[in-house]
């Protein structure tokens, strides 16, 4: 536009800063950095930020404001810059060791032992699926600023003979690579991606749904999970730590986080029926999130109080109820008779003070901006005085999943996010 800019971050994002810029075609954006945090600063503290120097450079902070307005573009600015977005099929044989080491220093792994994906291994993976080799299956970006890479069937099938999974697993690895929604997300608040699946293909490949259904016990279950993982590392365009990764916590959900609905011992529709499959359909649902947990045991005397308890501290994360059949059960028996039933009443009992339901910093940063712009029902929730009793959740975001194998009556509460439920028998 020809208007003279400079942008103000805080330090902890000077990398990905840059490096978004340059990825969405400005490369000669001018950059000043405050501290961090900026939230919950008083207005004296925020002034000594400006008045005091630039956290990355050491220099006077408003210099380099100023300078960055004033100083015209050097030839070296204006010669602009390609982007190669290929990668080799192939890469030169070595000593496994040697290969290995390979993949870690380019952060084509999780870190942990992987199969090295040779063309045989890959060729024999891909046997589990009739689609070409070269079919498209989606694309993922690693944040909201960055661009989106492009991913085929050989590519997912590469990051399936990685995480150690056999050809049988391929279809559900591919629907989930279909979802398009990556389980490596950017985001400072740690989040992961999670994948239930429902429908016959759960017993073909001998997936868990029973004791330890969530636990590392289950080749099926811990290698679908770790290539979904692995695949949307590489699929996006990497993982790295200050530059495509700011999670500041990290989360260990995001090695393997796939298992599947045990249908045969629940009293309720199975989720990929709730999502508009038929019961013999395959298929996996994709939820994000799951920065936090709760959980708990029941329903007991207190339940609801205890449920209550959970479900207001869920924040902007609508909730997926995770129980095992004793739990779904024990609600039949309450008269909760359908997932239908349990999600109403969670509808009508996540609420809270319109006060403390904005005193949140991310209802604040993701959630308030389209209240402001008068997007429905948080337009309405804005408007609401501080003491007012507001709804949290809206009953198509709030999910029930039954799973586990009936040794304890155990449920945890998963702030996540639908993104949809993906056709497995699709990718067969």
């Amino acid at each position: 536009m020809g208007v003279p800019c400079v942008a103000i971050h805080t330090h902890v994002f000077q990398r990905v800063a840059k490096s978004t810029a340059r990825l969405r075609g400005i490369p000669t954006m001018r950059h000043a950095f405050v501290p961090q945090p900026v939230v919950d600063r008083t207005p004296a503290q925020l002034r000594e930020y400006i008045e005091g120097k630039d956290a990355i450079t050491g220099r006077p902070f408003m210099q380099e404001v100023i300078e960055g307005l004033l100083r015209p573009l050097e030839g070296a600015d204006l010669t602009g810059e390609t982007f190669e977005r290929t990668t080799p099929r192939l890469i030169a044989p070595d000593t496994e060791e040697n290969l290995r080491k390979l993949f870690e220093e380019n952060r084509w792994t999780d870190f942990m032992p992987i199969v090295l994906p040779t063309e045989e291994r890959v060729a024999a993976m891909l046997k589990g699926t009739s689609r070409l080799p070269d079919t498209v299956v989606g694309r993922m970006k690693a944040g909201n600023f960055r661009e989106s890479w492009e991913y085929t069937v050989e590519k997912v099938a590469v990051n399936a003979v990685m995480a150690g999974a056999r050809a049988e697993y391929l279809p559900v690895i591919l629907a989930l690579a279909a979802s398009n929604q990556t389980s490596r997300q950017g985001s400072t608040t740690s989040q992961v991606a999670f994948g239930v699946v429902n429908g016959p293909i759960r017993n073909e490949i001998g997936m868990n749904c029973g004791v330890g259904a969530m636990g590392p016990y289950n080749h099926a279950n811990v290698t679908i999970g770790r290539a979904y993982s692995l695949l949307s590392q590489n699929g996006q365009g990497g993982s790295v730590p200050g530059e495509t990764y700011m999670g500041t916590l990290g989360n260990p959900l995001a090695y393997s986080f796939v298992f599947a609905e045990n249908e045969e011992r629940s009293p309720w529709e199975s989720l990929h029926v709730q999502k508009g499959k038929r019961a013999d359909e395959s298929a996996v649902s994709v939820f994000v999130g799951n920065r936090y947990i709760h959980e708990g045991f029941g329903p007991r005397e207190t339940w609801e109080e205890k449920f209550t308890r959970s479900l207001q501290a869920t924040a902007y994360l609508p909730p997926c109820l995770v129980m095992d059949p004793i739990v779904a059960k024990l609600f039949d028996s309450k008269g909760i008779q359908t997932k239908q039933q349990l999600i109403d009443w969670v509808v009508a009992h996540a609420r809270l003070p319109a006060r403390e339901y904005w005193d949140d910093q991310w209802m604040q940063t993701l959630i308030r901006p389209h209240a402001v712009a008068g997007v429905e029902p948080y337009a309405s929730r804005l408007k609401a005085a501080p003491d007012e009793i507001v709804q949290m959740y809206e009953p198509e975001e709030v999910n029930v999943v039954v799973t586990g194998g009936e040794t304890q009556g155990a449920w945890k509460i998963f702030g996540a996010d639908y993104v949809g439920t993906i056709s497995v028998d699709a990718w067969r």
